[in-house]
């Protein structure tokens, strides 16, 4: 964080609690930045974000439904490094309409984009069904306990895709900086000069193609459900936005972070066994209107893969009365800080309104190369 605060386009600059090393920007950092847009400041899974639907059901209703929530999960779900759906399968949805010549790199990923559209990759990336009790009321939605699902995941390939060719670029345009700095090299938002403009056209498309695929799961899901949707959240958590701070535009920069503006609702999960929340933004300026996007991890994948074993997960899991469909050991509820510990840290930064418990997860099989 301290190389990123060293820039000479960084404005301002916050680090949520539960930031961890992340490839250039830590996850957890929010940077703020004049004129300027960091590929890598934002992240390689462009978008990734949360999706939280609450259905109109009670919660008690989830014992006597666990075979259907289950066989729900393994339809209407997909998993996978470069999984994609076959022609038959593949979902239709506005964003495949929009113009995806706005760059050349988006052109030419429109086809790999509808192959997986609707998809949800590896990694920390899940789906799954919880309770979810609401403890204040919404403008859509009175307090109780209901039937939820959360999705997390983000553009896929074609975001990895889009993040290489313009982080090279940036690198390329900046052979000043030092080896430490090079993954947060810069491309400037000068209309003369192109390429930041040219960026976050993409990164914008890319965020439309990311809010798609969660639409798509969620619809699936209450189609075949057959319930009605009571409220839906969602928002992104890596993402860059033009917004103002201290009376001056600046480009701000969530890598592993949640919009908190005044206000502005969003979803902060825990692990496949801690509670996730639905949250009110304070809008603080000191942290950028920004909130953690998790518990955050306290070990790396490679680390839980040596120290740790399915039957420790699959341990942990039946203790909070999770049954866990699929999942990798570098996702077990081991890896992840305390979210009571984490929201505690930034109760300053938001308010909670919701709780939700998870009961039934799926993420990409054990073995799978991490997208997140």
């Amino acid at each position: 964080m301290r190389d990123a605060c060293s820039l000479p386009v960084t404005a301002a600059a916050a680090l949520m609690p539960d930031a961890h090393v992340g490839y250039g920007l830590p996850i957890g950092g929010v940077l703020a930045t004049h004129n300027a847009v960091i590929p890598y400041a934002v992240g390689v899974d462009i978008a990734c974000r949360v999706m939280l639907t609450v259905f109109d059901l009670d919660a008690s209703r989830i014992p006597g439904m666990r075979d259907k929530l289950k066989k729900i999960l393994e339809s209407e779900t997909l998993f996978g490094v470069g999984k994609e759906w076959r022609p038959a399968d593949r979902p239709d949805h506005a964003v495949m309409d929009e113009d995806w010549s706005i760059t050349p790199v988006t052109a030419a990923l429109k086809d790999l984009a509808h192959r997986q559209l609707g998809t949800s990759g590896s990694g920390n990336h899940f789906v799954e069904w919880g309770e979810f009790q609401l403890n204040e009321p919404t403008a859509a939605c009175k307090p109780g306990n209901y039937l939820a699902v959360v999705s997390h995941s983000g553009s896929r390939g074609p975001g990895a895709k889009v993040c290489a060719h313009y982080s090279k670029c940036a690198e390329e345009l900046h052979p000043e900086l030092d080896k430490s700095l090079r993954h947060l090299a810069w491309l400037s938002m000068d209309a003369d000069q192109g390429a930041g403009e040219e960026y976050f056209a993409a990164m914008e498309l890319m965020g439309r193609f990311a809010s798609a695929n969660h639409h798509i799961i969620h619809a699936k899901i209450a189609r075949a459900l057959n319930q009605k949707v009571a409220l839906q959240i969602e928002n992104h958590h890596n993402f860059a936005w033009k917004e103002t701070h201290n009376g001056r535009e600046v480009i701000v920069h969530r890598k592993g972070a949640t919009p908190a503006a005044a206000g502005q609702l969003g979803y902060i999960p825990g692990s496949m066994t801690a509670p996730g929340y639905l949250v009110a933004g304070k809008g603080e300026p000191a942290s950028l209107n920004s909130a953690s996007h998790g518990a955050g991890r306290l070990m790396s994948r490679s680390a839980a893969r040596r120290s740790l074993t399915r039957s420790d997960m699959r341990r942990a899991a039946s203790e909070a009365g999770v049954e866990v469909l699929s999942a990798g050991i570098d996702e077990s509820p081991h890896v992840y800080k305390d979210i009571e510990q984490v929201l505690e840290a930034q109760s300053d930064l938001v308010r909670r309104l919701g709780r939700f418990t998870p009961r039934i997860v799926k993420m990409a099989p054990d073995g799978e190369r991490a997208e997140d």
